[in-house]
């Protein structure tokens, strides 16, 4: 009998002062791991074969492990997100600018 083995991921939650563009890159790779990383791209690019019971139970499970990856600060501003498309554009407004000043300040 084979043993199937199943990796687990894990990333350091995103509490706004660590670095957004790492933990975003972490987090995108993540979802792919569990196969819930095309809802990002938004209901528009939803596959014809998919139907819209189970993109809606990716969206889903996106949107959930993107919360559970993130600390209680910064999950307060995106609360009302519902979509994998909303949470991930509304990270990027609230922290990309942020983190990418300071990368520039660091060089």
């Amino acid at each position: 009998m084979a043993k199937t083995q199943s990796a687990r991921f894990e990333i350091e939650k995103f509490n706004g002062k660590n670095n957004f563009t790492i933990w975003k890159v972490k987090m995108y790779d993540l979802l792919v791991q569990q196969g819930v990383a095309k809802p990002l791209m938004g209901k528009s690019k939803q596959p014809y074969n998919i139907i819209d019971v189970e993109w809606d139970e990716k969206d889903e499970r996106s949107v959930s492990a993107i919360r559970l990856c993130l600390a209680d600060d910064v999950l307060f501003n995106i609360v009302s997100e519902k979509t994998a498309t909303g949470l991930w554009t509304k990270l990027e407004k609230l922290y990309m600018k942020k983190s990418l000043t300071n990368r520039i300040l660091l060089k």
